[in-house]
């Protein structure tokens, strides 16, 4: 196939970038060549997709037989790049995101659940937050002519993550000592690796299989405990979680999923957290490699890369407790217990 990429130099986009590549697939990257050198084995296009005389110049480059975006946030931007290439791919696959399901984190989705009521050319100072990305999807549905994919991962982890929360973790098993664990050890989690999406999106491209698809690891594969217990056991520091209450997490104002990566509440607003359904996708042939696997992969990645010199975030929000923070929750906890 000609496959062009929207995006292809960080994280997930990388991956499918890779994967293309190692399938023999003739590819070219549309990118602004911020967030790294060229791919090597790829055309590299350099310009702005909110540009509209660079998507001009892009499309004049086609046709391919699928585009790939992996970094649409705005219905309007995405809008501009599904018009522009109309004509000129044969499929467009977009990359969304579970939080484009107007019943998640609170309850279960799959590829039927109703999405946020965001507009097709909605921009960012109109619609915030996680709304943005059911935009996107209709932008594409609305203005790409031709067969439209979308992916709707759910947390998206493997080396080079971005925004960090694996990476957090890892980090903060390396320096060993006792971990604040929140909540419940037993908690499922769903992750997914980024290699595995990447894989399972140009399966489908190759099949000609167009339509919705969650793609989230299955909830049954691991869970919170397993986790860290992974991370501690890949980083060998000796590091030993304490699994505190999450009641008493909250009482002493740390904040879940940004201070405690994976970490949500046992609440009605975010029950669902981990009950998204990947039943479509697996039927369709997606194929989740073990979390240990992944654990494994990411450490080995990020002894190579060496600490980030910069804070982990999610949006505004600074990712990880702080140590001194970590060390009083603990002292706190301990009290509590009579310890």
């Amino acid at each position: 196939m000609d496959v062009l990429i929207i995006g292809g130099s960080v994280f997930l986009g990388w991956f499918f970038a890779r994967e293309a590549i190692d399938r023999g697939h003739s590819l070219t990257l549309f990118n602004r060549g911020r967030s790294g050198p060229g791919t090597r084995g790829a055309k590299n296009l350099r310009g702005d997709r909110e540009d509209p005389l660079d998507l001009d110049a892009l499309a004049a480059e086609g046709p391919w037989d699928a585009v790939i975006d992996t970094s649409g946030f705005q219905p309007r931007t995405v809008g501009q790049s599904a018009r522009a290439l109309s004509g000129r791919a044969g499929t467009y696959l977009f990359v969304s995101s579970v939080h484009a399901y107007a019943d998640w984190p609170a309850g279960p989705v799959d590829e039927q659940s109703a999405r946020h009521p965001c507009p097709p050319d909605a921009a960012v100072d109109e619609v915030s937050g996680n709304v943005l990305k059911a935009g996107c999807e209709r932008a594409v549905e609305k203005y790409f002519e031709g067969d439209t994919c979308v992916l709707n991962p759910g947390l998206i982890t493997g080396p080079r993550e971005t925004p960090g929360r694996l990476l957090w973790w890892l980090e903060r098993m390396a320096r060993g000592g006792e971990v604040v664990a929140p909540g419940r050890a037993g908690q499922p989690v769903q992750l997914i690796d980024a290699r595995d999406v990447a894989a399972f999106g140009l399966d489908l491209l190759e099949r000609g299989v167009a339509g919705r698809h969650v793609v989230t690891g299955p909830n049954d594969t691991t869970t919170f405990g397993e986790l860290l217990d992974l991370c501690a056991r890949v980083t060998g520091a000796g590091a030993q979680p304490v699994w505190v209450a999450e009641d008493f997490l909250v009482d002493q104002g740390v904040e879940p999923w940004t201070e405690m990566p994976f970490w949500a509440l046992e609440k009605p607003a975010t029950a669902g957290a981990w009950a998204a359904s990947p039943a479509k996708a697996v039927a369709a042939g997606l194929r989740c490699r073990p979390p240990a696997r992944t654990v494994a992969d990411t450490w080995e990645w990020l002894r190579e890369r060496g600490p980030s010199q910069t804070p982990y975030r999610q949006g505004d929000a600074v990712l990880g407790i702080d140590p001194v923070k970590e060390r009083g929750v603990l002292h706190a906890w301990r009290a509590e217990a009579g310890d």
